[in-house]
This record gives C-alpha cells, sequence and structure tokens, in this order.
C-alpha cells in the first residue's frame, strides 16, 4: 500500500485560518489517499480542513492502527514520521550517502506509482 496526502483547493477568505495550507500557501481540504502498487486508487478519506498535519490527519482517520492490526506495510511520505511500524518511510536531511541514500531512491520510486492515484481523485 501507498500512503499520500492531497490538498484539494478551495475558495476561502483570508479569515479562514484552518482552511490555510502553510505547506502550500493557499486554502484547501487535506484528503488522505491509499493505493494499491499499481497505482490504483483504493481509498480517500474525508476531507479535514488544510491546516491539519498529515500524520495527524492520518492519525484522526485510524491509518496506522488499521495497518498495524491487520499487518499490512505501508509506503508514505516525510510527513509521516514516527506513525508505528507498518508505514515505512525514507531518510530525513540532506547529503545522505550510502545505503541510506539508495534507500530513499528506492523509497520514491515506489511512491511514484502512488501519485497516480492522486491524478484520479484530482481529475
Amino acid at each position: 500500500m501507498i500512503l499520500d496526502d492531497t490538498l484539494l483547493p478551495i475558495d476561502r477568505i483570508a479569515a479562514d485560518q484552518p482552511y490555510n495550507s502553510g505547506k502550500k500557501k493557499h486554502h484547501g481540504m487535506n484528503v488522505q489517499v491509499l493505493a494499491d502498487p499499481a497505482g490504483r486508487l483504493i481509498w480517500a478519506s474525508e476531507a479535514l480542513p488544510g491546516a491539519v498535519h498529515d500524520l495527524t490527519a492520518a492519525r484522526t482517520r485510524g491509518i496506522p492502527a488499521a495497518l498495524a492490526a491487520d499487518g499490512i506495510k505501508c509506503w508514505a511520505g516525510e510527513a509521516y514520521q514516527g506513525p508505528g511500524p507498518a508505514v515505512r518511510v525514507p531518510f530525513r536531511g540532506k547529503g545522505l550517502r550510502g545505503w541510506r541514500r539508495r534507500h530513499n531512491r528506492d523509497h520514491a520510486k515506489i511512491r511514484s506509482l502512488g501519485k497516480r492515484a492522486k491524478a484520479i481523485l484530482k481529475c
């Protein structure tokens, strides 16, 4: 499984602070997406305000706990650091060398297939 998030843009005014995503610099709704290794959309969560962090949104929906209970391994981005053993994330930092750099490259190749699911959701 591949876990990723997407920010669906919405039209809000500046007073609607909970919907303003600091990462994307515009208003939106945070949606968690689960995809299979072929890039097919399996599940999309209900939308949360854009200011909610990706890991918080995943924990709110119970995704890490459900994956751990069923013994399913999942690949996710750097924003999902620390949810538990079921979610695999890349190493953080710049200047990685050796096996850590190869790990991040292979991790990105696997996650790139899940980007198709986000594209399907947005189209």
